[in-house]
């Protein structure tokens, strides 16, 4: 049985969030961007119960030191446990958070966006 949970489109507000704490570190500043592919699940864990997962990823550009990523990484991870607070008290959820740093050389893009935030 596929299943796509209801609240599934309802991550402005913790995109929103994430934007805005990102904005604080002086080395995270950026014109980031956020995305939220939602997909349907076959099954989770053993299938009886009514779960839900959210997985989060934040893909960063080389450079950055690993004390500057872990703190970041653990201050993200901490607003979308509190984000999603409420909602693991009512229900069966799990909750990941990934950050991937880009190869310097292989990572390919163009922007005009980040003019406005220099």
């Amino acid at each position: 049985m596929y299943r796509q949970h209801p609240r599934a489109g309802r991550s402005a507000g913790l995109f929103a969030k994430v934007n805005e704490a990102l904005a604080a570190p002086a080395s995270f500043r950026s014109a980031g961007s956020a995305a939220a592919p939602t997909g349907w699940i076959r099954q989770m864990a053993d299938g009886r119960q009514d779960y839900a997962f959210v997985h989060m990823t934040l893909k960063i550009g080389a450079g950055r030191s690993a004390e500057s990523r872990q703190d970041v990484g653990d201050m993200l991870f901490a607003l979308i446990k509190s984000h999603f607070a409420t909602l693991m008290e009512s229900r069966y959820l799990a909750l990941s958070f990934a950050m991937e740093e880009l190869d310097p050389t292989l990572n390919y893009k163009q922007n005009n966006v980040h003019a406005l935030f220099k």
